[in-house]
């Protein structure tokens, strides 16, 4: 795609966005003429400076003039059940339980890919003792933002990456690897495996749980390297995401809806007339694809120990589509879901794109924004929908070779501008990720996490002063 394309392309803005009006055209057409790409930058709640934490005084963020922020749960701090918080923050949401504000948190420890005795972050209900991954959960109280008590909710898994949160209350947590028993052998001599259980899979965690839950595979919804999913609210149709080079969009389909350990099946899209159809390159922004869902009729193989991406290679021989990397994802209230692709595009810095149901097995699935450099986007992976805007927060992993990393969490417009919230400055961690944007329910505050940094950011503002 060459960047008059692209940029013509951008005035087609659909998947549930608003579409791009005369405006839009007339930067198209300045850029053709003097490729400035600020005139693609929206204001948003303008310039970025450095500011400190207002509970602990040192400076991890920039933000706009007015934004403050707190710092919580920080990675070996002592927890409410006395075990020391985990490492590596990850994707993460905010309930309510009652009068109580509650996150539920990814923890993405891999231990090295290797079992390693003791490694389970809580005392009890291991899935898997070598393994060190899991979740923990903070109550937050609203008016200071500052945790309450906070306890590992889940144990013994491995590579927590992101998941989803579902109407009924609970939080899926997704295995971002399918090592178990079997040894690999990486280019390098590395061995990689020799855990007591296969991974691979989402757990189920109750936001409302006080202590670590018992840990029960979702086998049905499939054994690959999961990362997030999205809950339909009407149907109970669970989307999934899959980050790896070859990935695919997946749905499960519960056989009751609301309780996911019953079993279903799962499905990955195809688009229609267009069998094993690559989106990776070559796209055109704005423009709809027909799409089906092929069945995969091995959820769960056993080849996965050696051979991460077999699940996707049965749904891609039966037609199905194949994505770079897909990572984020959330669902409007109309049931589109939005989901990105990390290092998707021409340029390798990433896709937003939208598949909206228009029938039992089809659907639409539409290229929202592909970036064209990554001075504009950055290799987008966890994103949430803003509260009453059609706008997306996006949290920037930039992992461009040989290049400087700087991360953002960014702010796709319905016009397919892109503005700043926040940069991360931290001297220690300059080059981690953000992960984990969510906004608590009433609006108020985004959390989001710094994965490497191992700490949860609640931030804070006048979040209707936003100007495209």
């Amino acid at each position: 795609m060459n960047r008059r394309r692209f940029l013509y392309d951008l005035s087609m803005f659909s998947g549930g966005l608003a579409l791009a009006g005369s405006g839009l055209m007339r930067r198209v057409a300045a850029f053709e003429q003097d490729g400035d790409l600020s005139k693609f930058r929206a204001f948003g709640y303008g310039e970025l400076v450095p500011t400190a934490s207002k509970n602990t005084g040192e400076t991890i963020l920039s933000l706009p003039k007015g934004f403050e922020y707190n710092v919580l749960g920080r990675v070996k701090d002592t927890m409410s059940d006395g075990r020391p918080t985990p490492p590596l923050h990850d994707g993460q949401w905010a309930f309510r339980v009652g009068r109580e504000l509650r996150i539920v948190r990814n923890h993405e420890v891999t231990n090295g890919h290797i079992p390693r005795e003791g490694a389970g972050i809580g005392s009890k209900n291991h899935y898997d003792e070598g393994a060190g991954g899991g979740t923990t959960t903070l109550v937050i109280d609203p008016k200071t933002n500052s945790v309450i008590r906070d306890f590992v909710s889940l144990s013994g898994t491995s590579t927590n990456c992101a998941g989803g949160p579902t109407p009924w209350g609970s939080w899926i947590t997704c295995e971002e690897t399918t090592l178990g028993a079997a040894i690999r052998t990486t280019a390098r001599g590395q061995k990689r495996g020799g855990f007591s259980k296969p991974h691979g899979y989402c757990f189920e965690v109750p936001a409302a749980a006080n202590s670590e839950v018992v840990p029960v595979p979702l086998k049905a919804m499939g054994r690959f390297e999961h990362e997030a999913v999205a809950v339909d609210r009407k149907t109970g149709i669970v989307y999934q995401t899959e980050d790896f080079s070859t990935s695919g969009l997946y749905r499960f389909l519960p056989n009751k809806k609301g309780k996911l350990a019953e079993g279903g099946k799962l499905q990955m899209l195809a688009v229609k007339g267009r069998p094993q159809f690559d989106t990776r390159t070559g796209q055109t922004v704005g423009a709809k694809l027909e799409t089906y869902w092929v069945n995969i009729d091995k959820p769960d193989p056993e080849e996965a120990d050696l051979e991460p991406n077999v699940v996707h290679k049965e749904g891609f021989e039966k037609g199905g589509c194949t994505f770079a990397r897909l990572e984020g994802c959330d669902i409007d209230a109309k049931g589109t879901v939005y989901f990105t692709a990390t290092s998707g595009g021409d340029k390798k810095g990433g896709q937003i794109w939208s598949y909206q149901p228009t029938g039992r097995d089809i659907g639409i699935l539409t290229l929202v924004f592909e970036s064209p450099d990554q001075k504009v986007l950055h290799m987008p992976d966890n994103i949430c929908l803003m509260p009453k805007s059609r706008r997306i927060m996006i949290c920037e992993d930039s992992d461009y070779a040989g290049q400087q990393s700087i991360n953002h969490l960014r702010i796709l417009t319905e016009d397919g501008k892109v503005a700043d919230l926040a940069q991360n400055i931290s001297k220690e961690f300059p080059r981690s990720e953000f992960c984990g944007s969510v906004f608590s329910p009433d609006g108020s505050t985004m959390f989001v996490n710094l994965q490497l940094a191992g700490v949860t950011l609640a931030i804070t503002g006048d979040w209707s002063k936003f100007r495209a």
